[in-house]
């Protein structure tokens, strides 16, 4: 009973399976019929092929790929580029009849239709080679209905008729996908064996063809038995096809190794840096270089193969990381930031911006992050100076406590300086090397506070660093009062161009990363135009230039510097914000100007006590410590085996020196007259005593003397005229 209940069963099947096959072999005969002979019929329009999305490279100064911006790693390669063997690997696998069918496989395919129609059957496919170049490159968008394959079948047999078998092994191993952001065979072989194509072998190759049917369920990576299960079925398949011997497949799977990582090829062992997401943040977001819209620099950055040449030195980039691990480690997690430009163009040669750009744990760029300068901008307050008329023998009141007027909107009316040094009354040039705050903040009013604003935009301009930027974008250097204690924000880079002003003799270059930039055919893009502006009188620069030098060597950062002013010529200045949160030095030689800044990255931290500087030397972290230490042990590397020269002696003083004064806070004045003090006369308790009296020295009445006014508010011609008198006259507090 159970055996006649099998039979009936049984004959049901096959003769529902006959007309199911029948039915469907007359219903798809004429489909078949033209696609058989679609060579011969009528073309189609055929779209042309989508350009290959290419990685874009970038280069140092010397040449040497420093980063690559890619969305999907693509890497084409031409056909004659490709291993005979790698070939033959991916017609075994994927279409062993590509060689002499039309586009499509009418065999496969009425083999895979029929054996799909079987419901436990595995879904069998027949995609020629050509079809899925067709189905990549034509048929992204199209709707996968009844109409989907029969277009993809007639386009296959069009574009075998205008395209060589060459033209679409080469575009199919440059587009099909592997996996793991792996798109084509260059891409695949760098991924997962680290190789350039032409370096795989015949079995790694074959593992490469079998990962395409599905790359993720193959994917060696994350799943190895099933990746190794598939490969097993490749080996199989290739001794189908006479291309390993039984010997040659065992000795394959008993000794090829199943890719366990994600690999890079060694000469492209490149990663995210400071200087690179610098690099393509101006490409995106500062310059109009590779399009007028975001979306046009987009794609051109990611998917246009281009190849951008930069102005970083290796070997300066080198030395600036080494300096940088002067600063000892701490617990706090304090950081230093470097930036060096060379003062003849403007290119910025040496970039760090922390300890090293770690993707969304440390990608804060300090070395383009304003920060308080403390002292340090007084570089922009005494090349002002100097540049409307003041001389370095001029002397001025440094005496602490100050208390001076403040022009800032919404402020306190007064401004009042109690730390740092007191200078009494002392010439320029010591108050500069001594860092006395009262004296710069006199001589930041008695320039103008407008004018120090307008020369320090002039000397430290760049793409960022404009008056006319967004305050959303940057906050606008403001003429406070608190401008000489470095209140207002610079970054590495601002100082550093700055300084090249100076050190460059009054030209400012722009600093710039990008020398150039090529596209994937090799055609010019971009090359940087230097537009060379002089900011200060050649004579100004050279003067604030000598001045400086001191610094080094009797001031506030001799402890460091002394030694290294004895080989190559320098100047610069130390700068220490507020409660020691922040701490500079920025300086230069004839050939690089460098700022160089340490601080918390995250947050205020004052820098007294740490335990790691303690334990180091230094219990309070000023400009004079460890600024100072970095950017001489980085200069004295940038400098190795060259020349460097001094610059020209700057020019003569103008005449005697002068008093310079703020009018309305200070009053010149002459002598009129003089008067005795009064005098109490001590009668002696004996006769015999005789009491010498001391001489009495008359006292100077005094007449104020209206010779001068302030600077007025929005004055910023460089060379207007300072209020001053000759340096031996009376200076008193105005009543």
């Amino acid at each position: 009973m159970e055996r006649s209940g099998w039979a009936v069963r049984l004959g049901v099947i096959i003769v529902s399976g006959a007309l199911l096959i029948t039915a469907v072999t007359i219903g798809i005969a004429p489909r078949l019929w033209r696609i058989a002979n679609a060579h011969s019929e009528e073309p189609v329009p055929l779209p042309d092929f989508i350009p290959l999305s290419q990685r874009s490279y970038v280069y140092d100064a010397v040449g040497n790929e420093i980063a690559v911006y890619e969305l999907e790693n693509i890497q084409p390669v031409s056909f004659g580029d490709i291993p005979d063997h790698v070939i033959q690997a991916f017609v075994a696998v994927e279409d062993n009849e590509f060689w002499v069918h039309h586009g499509v496989n009418a065999r496969s395919f009425i083999r895979a239709l029929l054996s799909n129609f079987a419901s436990d059957a595995p879904r069998q496919g027949a995609s020629t080679i050509t079809m899925q170049v067709v189905k990549n490159d034509f048929m992204a968008g199209f709707e996968r209905n009844g109409r989907y394959k029969l277009l993809q079948l007639t386009y296959a047999v069009r574009l075998e008729k205008e395209r060589s078998k060459e033209e679409i092994m080469e575009r199919y191993l440059n587009t099909v996908f592997f996996g793991n952001n792996s798109y084509g065979i260059a891409a695949a072989a760098e991924t997962y064996f680290g190789k350039f194509v032409h370096e795989l072998t015949f079995p790694e190759s074959a593992f490469l063809a079998g990962l395409v049917r599905a790359p993720t369920s193959y994917d060696p990576i994350n799943r190895p038995e099933r990746s190794r299960a598939r490969f097993a079925q490749v080996v199989d398949r290739l001794v189908e096809d006479e291309l390993l011997t039984e010997d040659e497949a065992i000795a394959v799977s008993e000794t090829f190794v199943i890719p366990e990582r994600v690999n890079q090829i060694p000469t492209r062992d490149v990663e995210r840096t400071y200087f690179s997401e610098t690099v393509r943040d101006l490409l995106l977001n500062g310059s109009d270089i590779l399009g007028d819209t975001y979306e046009e620099r987009y794609t051109a950055l990611y998917r246009g193969g281009l190849r951008i040449y930069t102005t970083l030195d290796p070997d300066l980039q080198a030395a600036a990381e080494t300096a940088r691990n002067e600063l000892p480690d701490t617990t706090e997690g304090f950081d230093a930031a470097l930036t060096s430009i060379e003062n003849e163009t403007g290119a910025v040669r040496a970039l760090v911006g922390g300890r090293g750009f770690v993707p969304k744990q440390n990608e804060v760029n300090l070395a383009l992050a304003p920060s308080q300068t403390g002292s340090s901008i007084k570089i922009f307050i005494l090349a002002a100076a100097i540049q409307a008329g003041a001389q370095p023998n001029d002397v001025i009141d440094g005496t602490r406590p100050c208390e001076l007027p403040n022009p800032g909107d919404n402020l306190e009316p007064e401004f009042i300086i109690t730390d740092g040094v007191s200078g009494g009354i002392a010439t320029l040039a010591e108050h500069t090397y001594r860092s006395i705050n009262c004296a710069f903040a006199r001589l930041s009013q008695i320039v103008g506070l407008d004018r120090v604003v307008d020369t320090t935009y002039r000397m430290a301009a760049s793409d960022f660093l404009r008056p006319d930027l967004p305050e959303s974008v940057r906050e606008p250097l403001r003429p406070y009062a608190s401008f000489a204690t470095g209140a207002n924000e610079m970054s590495t880079l601002d100082m550093a161009a700055g300084m090249q002003s100076i050190a460059n003799e009054g030209v400012h270059h722009e600093p710039y990363f990008i020398e150039k930039v090529d596209d994937s055919e090799g055609r010019r893009l971009y090359t940087h135009q230097s537009d060379p502006e002089r900011v200060l009188e050649s004579g100004a620069a050279l003067t604030t230039i000598d001045t400086m030098k001191a610094t080094l060597t009797t001031g506030t950062a001799r402890r460091e510097l002394a030694e290294f002013a004895q080989l190559i010529p320098a100047a610069g200045k130390t700068g220490t914000q507020q409660n020691n949160y922040a701490a500079w030095f920025v300086g230069a030689s004839t050939h690089l100007s460098t700022a160089v800044m340490v601080r918390d990255p995250d947050r205020y931290t004052s820098m007294v006590n740490i335990p790691e500087f303690v334990e180091a030397g230094v219990p309070l972290v000023r400009g004079g410590t460890f600024p100072a230490r970095i950017w001489g042990t980085y200069m004295q590397s940038a400098h190795s085996g060259i020349t460097v020269t001094d610059w020209p002696a700057p020019p003569p003083l103008r005449g005697p020196a002068e008093r310079l004064y703020l009018p309305g806070t200070e009053c010149p004045s002459i002598i009129v007259g003089f008067e005795t003090p009064t005098t109490t006369t001590t009668t002696p308790d004996a006769p015999e005593e005789v009491l010498d009296s001391e001489p009495i020295e008359p006292v100077p009445i005094l007449e104020e003397v209206p010779t001068g006014t302030t600077i007025a508010p929005g004055v910023i011609d460089p060379y207007a005229e300072m209020p001053s008198v000759p340096a031996d006259a009376y200076v008193v507090p105005c009543e």
